[in-house]
């Protein structure tokens, strides 16, 4: 390394740039990037220990290089440069990153908020509309060459005039509110904090507690973040609570509810059908889910496409640009505010 390039910030990749190679690019211009040769967690801890990534400041990480690193929590933190400064992920969700342990040791970390509204809304929307009208089954038969099957699936709902239940009203949960006013449905929800009256009129959503939510709803629909306070939230207690027959559907994370809860509702009608595209113990996937029927499943593709791939790759390169470049973060994660 030339003594020019040795002044350049360094930066750790862990993931592939799938789609944004021009925004990766103008990083490689400003900043030298170091890649693991790692291909496992204990191989990671290994490398890092020996100060592979020494002078790090930032580091890039996408939702796939948990398959090396494993989650980013205290044990693998202790073992990265001190210099590390910022985590810029790639995802709106950040579970896969330990926030408090990078609090503690003075790490910044970023998500990408908005860039995966609409796709994470429009799958949503899918499985609303599949889970209502039972359309798994009739799909399950076809492909086994039964056309609607032996016994003709249970005829479904219409979602007009339905009570769509949103918990979450982050960024996906309005985009999904706008989406779902379009088929006639009537727009309830909760969360943390109380959106704008005028956000509310927009969106024809009325705020209501969490015990009315699960009350009032025909669907309920799961746009929130996991952590320890949303771990299990849904769970057989809750849906004790909910109307007979109601639809569950979850493009959040899967651990929001005990999927083996979840299994019992689906078996003894409580929750008429499902729509998920994410699941507790990924890439596992409840056997009481995958046998039934009447479960719409989908393999965590909420994101799947081109456009909203390369948005969210912009999205966290930008942040890493901006960490080097500013020394802050376009858009840290809601628990770090204050720092």
């Amino acid at each position: 390394m030339s003594l020019e390039n040795a002044k350049r910030p360094l930066v750790l990749l862990l993931g592939v740039v799938e789609h944004a190679h021009l925004a990766w690019a103008a990083v490689s211009e400003v900043a030298d990037v170091l890649t693991p040769k790692s291909t496992s967690r204990a191989e990671f801890l290994e490398e890092a220990a020996s100060g592979a990534f020494e002078g790090c400041i930032a580091a890039y990480r996408t939702f796939g290089s948990f398959q090396v690193t494993g989650k980013i929590d205290a044990e693998l933190l202790e073992t990265l440069p001190r210099s590390l400064g910022f985590i810029c992920h790639n995802g709106a969700g950040y579970d896969q990153v330990d926030v408090q342990a990078c609090t503690a040791r003075g790490i910044r970390v970023s998500n990408t908020p908005t860039a995966v509204d609409d796709a994470t809304a429009d799958t949503a929307i899918f499985l609303l509309l599949g889970a209502l009208r039972n359309l798994a089954v009739g799909m399950t038969a076809l492909r086994a060459g039964e056309w609607r099957g032996l016994v003709p699936p249970a005829l479904g709902h219409d979602p007009q005039g339905k009570v769509l239940g949103i918990l979450g009203m982050g960024g996906i949960g309005r985009n999904m509110a706008k989406k779902a006013l379009a088929f006639g449905m009537k727009i309830r929800y909760h969360n943390r904090t109380r959106l704008e009256p005028s956000v509310e009129k927009e969106l024809e959503a009325e705020h209501v507690g969490f015990e009315e939510l699960l009350a009032e709803s025909d669907v309920l629909s799961l746009n929130l973040p996991l952590n320890h306070n949303t771990r299990h939230l849904i769970s057989r207690q809750e849906f004790a609570k909910m109307k007979k027959g109601i639809v569950i559907v979850n493009t959040a994370r899967g651990a929001i509810i005990d999927e083996a809860a979840l299994v019992e509702a689906l078996e003894s009608g409580q929750v008429s059908s499902a729509g998920l595209d994410v699941y507790e113990q990924e890439p596992h996937v409840h056997p009481g889910l995958l046998s039934n029927p009447r479960v719409l499943l989908i393999p965590h593709m909420g994101t799947w496409t081109v456009e909203t791939e390369t948005k969210m790759e912009e999205w966290a390169i930008s942040n890493v640009r901006m960490a080097i470049e500013e020394g802050q973060l376009r858009s840290i994660v809601p628990d770090q505010r204050d720092m």
